[in-house]
């Protein structure tokens, strides 16, 4: 079972033992709590939930504690986090335990793993109810999730428009547009709508001008420069997730320019259609001139491979990545 279809439920029959699988933490926060207070109520006793390192778990110990009642509450909750060397190691117990349902009833077992084969026998006997999917939804449907997500924790309107904005500015990570969508609720107050400026004046002014920044002097052949005010942004504090946000709001519009200017008339038109606003037009044409045309149509392509590879496709850090990126964008063509 998905994570969001199991979030949205109205009633979940508690299960004694659970497997949370995917790379996408705020999902699995979400459905480690609504499985905590499914076992032990909205305030529930924290003796009665219990944590082991995946590395570091022996099964006897898990297996003795998940037996034993809590004094007070009505049963005991123990999670695997980083579960994935705790299955390989006591994947047969695992087996015996399912294959004789010899669970507790007191107690419910959840692993937090990465990877759930679906082949494997262990993952066979372990039916979709059991198996929550923790992963993010594909770029395009995040805007509509933060939509939903806006009015159902928080009763507000969050357009389809301001929606994909956030989505532009933030980037990808489901924790940080919660958060941010929190900040924007707090910041309308009683108003009931956010609108596409409310996102642009709390989440994208100050990024979206560092990257700008960023690319003019990219543009102007300075990128030692660019590479050092990247550095102070991240010193400073700065997001990576974030601050790929406000470059993919950028960018992308190069990239839309440069498929219109393909299709005949002015570069300056072509910048304008895709949203470049008047007062930046003369900067962002330096910044395609410099990038030109067959490098300009690649944007999105490297965008994602950018936006993976700080999710965890690469072993480089993420000012490494950023860098790498910076660099890319200077290069002469």
């Amino acid at each position: 079972m998905e994570a969001l279809p199991f979030l949205t439920r109205k009633s979940t029959t508690l299960e004694p033992f659970y497997v949370l699988a995917g790379d996408e933490a705020f999902l699995k926060r979400q459905v480690l709590r609504r499985l905590r207070d499914l076992a032990l109520g909205e305030d529930p006793d924290e003796s009665a939930v219990s944590a082991y390192a995946g590395e570091h778990a022996v099964f006897a110990d898990v297996w003795d504690e998940l037996q034993s009642l809590p004094l007070f509450a009505p049963r005991r909750v123990i999670v695997i986090d980083n579960a994935d060397p705790f299955v390989s190691s006591y994947r047969s117990y695992l087996e015996k335990r399912i294959e004789k349902q010899s669970f507790s009833e007191t107690g419910v077992l959840i692993l937090d793993v990465k990877s759930w084969p679906a082949n494997t026998r262990l993952a066979k006997m372990v039916d979709a109810n059991r198996t929550i999917v923790c992963k993010a939804p594909a770029a395009y449907k995040l805007p509509q999730w933060c939509a939903e997500w806006t009015t159902a924790h928080h009763a507000k309107q969050l357009p389809l428009p301001a929606a994909q904005l956030l989505v532009d500015l933030v980037g990808a990570d489901m924790g940080l547009l919660d958060q941010e969508i929190l900040k924007l609720v707090i910041y309308i107050g009683d108003r009931s709508k956010i609108a596409p400026e409310d996102v642009d004046r709390l989440v994208g002014n100050s990024r979206t001008e560092s990257a700008w920044k960023i690319f003019d002097l990219i543009g102007q052949g300075q990128t030692a420069l660019a590479l050092r005010f990247l550095q102070r942004l991240l010193e400073q504090g700065e997001e990576p997730m974030r601050l790929l946000g406000a470059f993919s709001s950028q960018l992308r519009k190069l990239a839309q320019a440069t498929r219109l200017s393909l299709q005949g008339g002015s570069l300056q038109t072509a910048l304008a259609s895709a949203g470049i606003p008047p007062f930046a037009l003369k900067s962002a044409e330096a910044q395609l001139r410099h990038l030109g045309r067959k490098r300009g149509v690649k944007l999105y392509d490297w965008l994602l491979e950018l936006n993976l590879d700080l999710r965890g496709n690469s072993p480089l850090s993420e000012t490494t990545l950023l860098e790498r990126f910076l660099l890319r964008l200077a290069a002469r063509p």
